[in-house]
């Protein structure tokens, strides 16, 4: 989805604003993948940060997520907001949806990514969204 050039310096100004940070493990590789040589998870970060030039978002490594089950995996946090985790990531394929997901979680006036819109690795490689660390839920009777 192309924006025009005015959505173009919305998205900016939004996410100049907004501190976006995706977490990449640079540990995950499939079950399939050898023990040696250069890590799937390490070439997603690489390829992610490569995607998030110019957008404002950040992207850091990290050495494990704890998500060894669903293979490869990234965190999306937004100051103040929710925090997401994702799963079963392909190294080759889904470093510009990590950076789609942020830049769209930017724009979120609530601190929840949006499902519409999202990329579809996104919504189904869903694996927990953590609430903010001031998080309070409202009662219910």
């Amino acid at each position: 989805m192309a924006l025009s050039d005015t959505e173009a310096d919305e998205d900016r100004s939004v996410e100049a604003a907004t501190s976006m940070t995706v977490y990449v493990c640079i540990t995950c590789k499939r079950a399939s993948d050898p023990e040696e040589g250069v890590r799937p998870g390490l070439v997603l970060a690489r390829e992610t940060a490569r995607a998030a030039q110019g957008t404002g978002v950040t992207v850091r490594q990290v050495k494990c997520l704890a998500n060894c089950s669903r293979s490869l995996s990234a965190a999306i946090r937004r100051d103040g907001a929710w925090t997401y985790v994702f799963g079963g990531l392909d190294e080759t394929r889904d470093a510009e949806a990590l950076i789609d997901g942020a830049r769209l979680f930017a724009r979120a006036s609530d601190g929840l990514m949006p499902w519409r819109g999202r990329p579809e690795i996104l919504k189904r490689g869903l694996v927990a969204s953590v609430p903010p660390i001031d998080f309070v839920e409202e009662e219910t009777e």
